[in-house]
């Protein structure tokens, strides 16, 4: 979800330029934000070989994705890949449901796979953020947009919601609360547990903040758990909330703590201040546009990815070993974001019960 989020900028510029209508062919993993990105009028979902998913596909899907592509007689196809990520796949498929123009950035020749072609030099020559890169890869045929923010639309219904399954979960809705997102969908992100605790207790004793563990269904158990351990004022809200309700209720927390995920995105296209606990990984994720500070930690040499650009990353970019983010770090963090917004007046401090 959060590479999709990304990329909508990119997306709206091609809408605006060429006034478009847009498919996205996307993954089950992602395809649920779809409806909340405006620039897109169609989706096909299919979960290819060379992408995570959870269920391994037939050779013969992949001919019946080719046959459907056909029968919609798209005029282009535009790739979107981070740095470390092959096109070409993705280029075969477009080229055998002929369609006739496809883009993409490629470190080696496509030759007739794709009809324009920007050399990808990240992140050997250079790196920048994925909305950027995404930015300028359409940028390249010309399409471009006034606004390179994310954005994401929900509807005031899912607000009213969000307030009474907090009320209904003992959120006391009239104080201030916060959001902590410790679910990851690999290991080499996550943070551990005992330190998500203590940042949690210091938040509550200092602040005197309710402390709301995010996650989806699957993570229930580590948020429950966390909240246990947490004690007085903490609370799993877990699996508690359909998409659009989880984006408003991140739309409605004055600041987040999260590991670098899709949680992450939806903060900055909701306009939420965040503090990322961010494994060095991709440099290119963090948040876009919104207040944010990025805490950094090391990846064990155990977890770390075997494609050969991100190890390029790791000795180039992460020769540095950053130290685990402790408590007092994540509090500090937290309590600049609150007075940068407070400030700049774009957050209040707690739930709008009126809105």
């Amino acid at each position: 979800m959060g590479d999709l989020i990304m990329s909508a900028p990119a997306v709206n510029a091609l809408k605006e330029t060429f006034s478009s209508k847009i498919t996205v062919l996307t993954s089950s993993m992602a395809a649920g934000i779809t409806p909340y990105l405006p620039g897109i009028d169609e989706v096909i979902v299919f979960d290819l070989p060379w992408i995570k998913a959870k269920e391994v596909i037939s050779s013969n899907e992949i001919f019946s994705l080719v046959e459907q592509l056909k029968q919609k007689r798209f005029d282009a196809a535009v790739i979107f890949t981070v740095f470390s990520q092959n096109p070409l796949p993705a280029a075969m498929i477009a080229y055998m449901a002929g369609i006739p123009l496809r883009l993409a950035y490629c470190r080696e020749n496509p030759y007739e796979l794709l009809t324009d072609w920007v050399p990808d030099k990240e992140p050997y020559s250079f790196i920048q953020h994925q909305v950027k890169r995404d930015l300028e890869l359409v940028r390249s045929i010309g399409a471009v947009t006034g606004d390179e923010q994310l954005n994401l639309n929900i509807t005031k219904e899912a607000f009213t919601v969000v307030q009474s399954k907090l009320v209904d979960a003992g959120v006391d809705v009239s104080k201030p609360w916060l959001i902590c997102h410790a679910g990851v969908s690999e290991k080499k992100r996550e943070y551990p547990p005992e330190l998500w605790v203590e940042t949690a207790k210091k938040l509550i004793s200092q602040k005197d903040f309710q402390i709301l563990f995010t996650g989806s269904g699957s993570e229930k158990s580590l948020c429950e758990q966390l909240a246990e351990q947490t004690g007085e004022k903490s609370f799993s809200v877990a699996g508690l909330f359909k998409l659009d309700e989880f984006i408003a209720l991140v739309k409605e927390a004055p600041v987040i703590v999260s590991v670098n995920t899709g949680t992450v995105h939806i903060a900055a296209a909701v306009g939420t201040p965040v503090v990322v606990l961010y494994a060095q990984t991709n440099p290119q994720h963090a948040p876009w546009m919104v207040l944010n500070k990025v805490l950094e930690f090391e990846v064990p040499e155990t977890n770390r990815s075997k494609n050969e650009v991100i190890q390029f990353l790791y000795k180039e970019s992460y020769s540095t070993p950053a130290p685990m983010p402790q408590a007092n770090d994540i509090y500090d963090a937290v309590i600049s974001l609150l007075v940068d917004a407070s400030f700049k007046k774009e957050k209040p401090l707690h739930l709008n019960t009126t809105q």
